[in-house]
This record gives structure tokens, sequence and C-alpha cells, in this order.
């Protein structure tokens, strides 16, 4: 089994930046596509951003392209979502999620790719 635990999360204002974290452990002897979804209340999950196993291929909402960045330490099982300029649609709680299958620009923004999934953090932007 893999866990993962995502950190980083917070309360802070409209143009801020936010950096989020998720390591995964447990079943980690393989290196592992990743990804950030998140749901906002009352809204269905979505994407935010994917990356492949090695860290090289990446793939970005467009609702939040030029402001988020994926990033993964290579081939370790550690992935950030750097969140640039936020806004009050940004909030919501953003889930850290893991699987062993590749991804490419037709499924990275599937839900069905990633087995194991985090608890959750909670992103709040406010004024």
């Amino acid at each position: 089994q893999v866990q993962l635990v995502e950190s980083g999360g917070g309360l802070v204002q409209p143009g801020d930046s936010l950096r989020l974290s998720c390591t995964a452990s447990g079943r980690t002897d393989s290196s592992y596509t990743m990804g950030w979804f998140r749901q906002a209340p009352g809204k269905e999950r979505e994407s935010v951003a994917g990356v492949g196993r090695l860290g090289i291929s990446t793939y970005v909402a467009d609702s939040v392209k030029g402001r988020f960045t994926i990033s993964k330490n290579g081939a370790k099982n550690t992935v950030y979502l750097q969140m640039n300029n936020l806004n009050p649609e940004d909030t919501a709680v953003y889930y850290c999620a893991a699987g062993p299958k590749g991804i490419y620009s037709g499924n990275w923004n599937n839900s069905s790719v990633y087995d194991y999934w985090g608890q959750g953090t909670q992103v709040t932007v406010s004024s």
C-alpha cells in the first residue's frame, strides 16, 4: 500500500502564493505518476496538474495555466504544486494522487489513472 500526505495549505489573500507538497510512503520502491486534484464546496472534483514518473512530463489544467506549476523530485515520490497569484476561485481542498500507470496529454486528468489518494489539504483564498 501507498500512503500520501499533503502539506502546505492555508489561508492566504488574493495575489499570494502557496506551495503544496505531497510525499508518498509505504510501498515506494517504484516511481509513481503523481497529480493534484481539487474540490471546492458544492462542486465536483477537478484535475489541477499531473507529472510523469520521472518528473519530466508535466500537465496543467487550463484554468490554472500560467499560475500553477507542478514538479516532482525526479524518480522520488514527492510532488509539489507551486501556486502563484491565487484568487478566491482557487479555494478548495487539494488532493494529491499517485499511481503506477503512465500519463500523457490525453489521460493525466482522469482520476482513474491514479490508485492512491491523500486526505487533502485546505487552501482558502480570501481577503
